[in-house]
Parts: C-alpha cells; sequence; structure tokens
C-alpha cells in the first residue's frame, strides 16, 4: 500500500485529483447485514411492521444514499452514477437481513463509497422502521466485496 491519498505533503486533507485519470466503467459492490430478535424478523418477514414495508422502503433509502454519498462523506467526487441496485435477504439463520448494493458509473474514480452508503443507509432504515419493537437490532459486516475498473484493477474479497 502507498500513502493515503487524501492528505496532500503538509499533511492537511484534500480532495483527490482525478482529471488526468481515464473515464472507465466502474463497479463497486458491497455487503453488510442487520441482526435482530426472532419476534422482529418474524414482524419483517410476515410483512407486519406498522411502518409498512420494511424491506422495500430500506431498498429505496439504499439506493437514495448511494446517491447522496459526496453530501455525506466531505472527500468523495460528485459521480455520474449509473446503476444502483440494493437486495435484502431475509436470513432466518442470523436471525436479520443480509444487504448487498451494487453500483456502476463511467467516471474517473470508484464507486465503493457509493457501494458502502447504500448499504449503510439500507440497514439504519430497517433499524428505524423497527426500533419500536427492538432497540437491540445489531448492524454489521458492512465491507466492498467487489471492485473493477479504473488503474487499480479488479478487487474481490476472499
Amino acid at each position: 500500500m502507498t500513502g493515503l491519498t487524501h492528505f496532500d505533503t503538509k499533511g492537511d486533507a484534500h480532495m483527490v485529483d482525478v482529471s488526468d485519470k481515464a473515464i472507465t466503467s466502474r463497479v463497486a459492490t458491497a455487503r453488510g447485514h442487520i441482526k435482530m430478535a426472532q419476534q422482529t424478523f418474524d414482524i419483517i418477514s410476515e410483512g407486519r411492521a406498522k411502518k409498512g414495508d420494511v424491506l422495500g422502503v430500506a431498498r429505496l433509502a439504499g439506493i437514495m444514499g448511494a446517491k447522496k454519498t459526496p453530501d455525506l462523506i466531505p472527500l468523495c467526487h460528485p459521480l455520474p452514477v449509473t446503476k444502483v441496485a440494493v437486495e435484502l435477504t431475509l436470513d432466518p439463520d442470523l436471525p436479520g437481513v443480509q444487504i448487498e448494493a451494487t453500483v456502476k458509473t463511467t467516471g474517473q474514480t470508484g464507486v465503493e463509497m457509493e457501494a458502502l452508503t447504500a448499504v449503510s443507509t439500507a440497514a439504519l432504515t430497517v433499524y428505524d422502521m423497527s426500533k419500536a419493537v427492538d432497540r437491540s437490532m445489531e448492524i454489521g459486516a458492512i465491507r466492498v466485496v467487489l471492485k473493477d475498473g479504473g488503474k487499480s484493477g479488479r478487487y474481490e474479497a476472499e
């Protein structure tokens, strides 16, 4: 690994200059989950949540989160996001919800932060919509599992 790119020679934070980078197709996928009590899992899986369709609303929140990433993360470049897909899968073994987000763009920098923000926002929305019955839910394991495009090439988590 080389030095951190978001700091200049004086150690001050700055936005990385990507103007000389090639415009390429880029994709990133992130995953995470939210664990919950069995009762909460049952309420969500049976569609009995008082606030409505928990997974549907969380999917939309994840998509919106990806699109708003540069407004939330100070040094992220605003990118022309061309696709955001957010999948929420009920997992009785947690019990809870597995979340996966894939983001695509054609640009000069990657979309890892957008994918991570999509997963985080979706998980937070599940929490928000379900906290009336379960304040002990746990969000975790949020990480990039795929990144492709650009000079650094392809990364896949093991």
